[in-house]
């Protein structure tokens, strides 16, 4: 029961990942506060939750960066004060480079990147103030390498990895810990609603997906990664070969990569 009566503050809360992620810390104890764009589906994971859960519904859209401050604040009214933030809000790619917009790219650093970094720039302070706390990251194998059809969501997802390991660094006489997860494939709607080129809906579930995790048997992976305090932890099958092909076999893994078969 590590998580017991530990304040945890999940984004991207209302469904996949972030769900079960909930599910996984009410059976523990955890003192919640879940976040998405959705209110109705938070309401209906809350309600999936035993009765004795104590679950702040703070429905938000961390592309809107106005916002984020004040909704940090009422978590800290409500609680007192944030255990560990859980960065799991994020959107998928699904085109070539040529075909995207600028503008999706954008999007796609807003939600992924910038809505991550706001989020953590608020709780910060206050985990500063208070000497200790756990800011964790749902990054991407993908943030360890590129592919095609997926060039804006690596990107974000490798911003990530830049701006983490340096706050990891300021951090640590604070007594914070800064964990970075890469999954690999979890069957969620993480393709389903991936953005196309002109923003539009992807509206396909991947086959890589659909044979992925499911979510209830990755969330307690994540807690586990989480209860270690590691720095970063990929979880995977054989999808994870390619970040070490990468690192250690670069000129391989680009003749591999140039023959996916990804969209």
């Amino acid at each position: 029961m590590y998580f017991k009566d530990k304040v945890v503050w999940i984004t991207g809360a209302s469904s996949g990942i972030g769900e079960h992620l909930v599910y996984a810390l009410a059976e523990q104890k955890a003192k919640l506060v879940i976040s998405s764009r959705n209110q109705q589906e938070l309401e209906r994971v809350k309600g999936n939750c035993p009765a004795d859960t104590q679950v702040l519904v703070l429905p938000l859209d961390v592309a809107q960066f106005d916002k984020i401050p004040l909704a940090a604040q009422a978590v800290i009214e409500e609680y007192g004060l944030i255990n560990i933030l859980i960065n799991n809000a994020g959107i998928s790619q699904r085109e070539l480079v040529i075909d995207t917009t600028l503008k999706v790219d954008r999007k796609i650093m807003d939600v992924n990147y910038f809505g991550t970094i706001a989020i953590t720039k608020a709780v910060l302070p206050n985990m500063i103030k208070q000497k200790f706390g756990q800011i964790v990251v749902m990054s991407s194998v993908l943030g360890k390498m590129g592919v095609p059809w997926r060039s804006g969501y690596a990107a974000s997802k490798h911003a990530l990895h830049g701006y983490f390991d340096s706050l990891r660094a300021e951090v640590y006489e604070d007594n914070i810990k800064v964990t970075l997860i890469c999954p690999g494939y979890v069957k969620t709607n993480v393709t389903i609603n991936a953005l196309k080129g002109d923003g539009s809906k992807n509206n396909v579930m991947a086959e890589s997906t659909a044979g992925g995790f499911e979510p209830s048997d990755f969330a307690p992976k994540v807690l586990n990664v989480i209860r270690k305090e590691r720095r970063e932890v990929y979880i995977g099958r054989k999808e994870v070969i390619g970040i070490y092909l990468n690192r250690y076999a670069p000129f391989i893994w680009a003749r591999i990569i140039r023959k996916l078969k990804l969209k």
